[in-house]
């Protein structure tokens, strides 16, 4: 799930408005992009890619969907019945049942999903797949911090302060916030942990679900230093406040309890965006002092 230059990108819904800009911006950054799927335009061109019928049309890695919500599952099983390794579903308020066949059909053929509802990925200096400003270096630049994220505009913000902090991301990895997620918080971890090239995570949760303490209970396998920053310290019980999945719906999916999961697993948490990059270098210099 960390994109790299070699990756074949499929975009679904290539022609439309904001699937062209992001794509050319895809294309312009380095991105591998094959081609987009169109039933009704296959055989045309677009942004100088063949647009076909099919995505058994052309082979590709990564699946990148840019169609509405009625048109996911169909659009999904598409690219997972042409063998995509991992697809990215940009969508929000898919139906519940189309997103749980969608995880089915994706498990049984050993595809992997990130999203409904995800901004994309961003490996800086190499290629995105979404809808990140991965091409603005006051945001994306290489460098050795892999952030995972629900949100994409919190996920925006934390980039754009290590980048200011003159700290670089090795990987944006946005797991979306819809209430029934592909890959999970711990799965991130996972390929971030294996990734040579980042030396430390910073772990963007939000209220809703249990996504958070399943990250906690990961870190304490880790070798790399995890900080945090969880948003919704001020959303009222029962309510819904942004992403589908970010409800309280009981005392384990409140901002307290996140934090203080987290925190028992020597997790760093910041009160406020701005304090991750500081918690980052000192981390990473106790991770440091710990190896010598």
């Amino acid at each position: 799930m960390i994109l790299t230059r070699q990756d074949r990108v499929l975009v679904w819904g290539v022609t439309g408005r904001q699937a062209s800009f992001w794509t050319g911006h895809m294309i312009a950054g380095g991105t591998r992009v094959v081609g987009g799927v169109h039933p009704a335009r296959a055989g045309e061109s677009h942004l100088g890619l063949p647009v076909v019928g099919s995505g058994r049309d052309l082979g590709f890695d990564v699946a990148l969907l840019f169609v509405p919500p009625a048109a996911v599952l169909a659009a999904a099983a598409d690219a997972i019945e042409a063998g995509a390794r991992l697809l990215v579903i940009l969508a929000e308020h898919v139906p519940l049942h189309d997103v749980l066949f969608v995880h089915a059909l994706a498990g049984r053929a050993g595809a992997r999903v990130v999203g409904p509802n995800t901004a994309g990925l961003v490996t800086p200096g190499a290629a995105f797949a979404g809808i990140m400003p991965a091409f603005n270096d006051r945001v994306f630049r290489p460098g050795a911090v892999g952030v995972v994220s629900r949100s994409g505009s919190l996920g925006t913000l934390i980039c754009l302060e290590l980048v200011r902090a003159g700290l670089g991301q090795s990987a944006f990895i946005g797991i979306g916030g819809d209430p029934v997620p592909g890959i999970r918080s711990t799965d991130a971890l996972a390929a971030l942990e294996a990734d040579p090239r980042t030396r430390a995570v910073v772990l963007v949760g939000e209220i809703g679900g249990t996504l958070e303490q399943e990250a906690a209970a990961f870190a304490l396998t880790m070798t790399k230093p995890v900080v945090a920053f969880i948003a919704g310290a001020g959303a009222p019980p029962g309510r819904r406040m942004g992403h589908a999945g970010a409800i309280i719906d009981g005392t384990g999916a409140g901002h307290a309890a996140k934090c203080a999961a987290l925190e028992q697993a020597g997790v760093r948490v910041a009160a406020i965006p701005g304090e991750v990059p500081a918690l980052v270098r000192a981390a990473l210099t106790s991770a440091e002092g710990e190896g010598s």
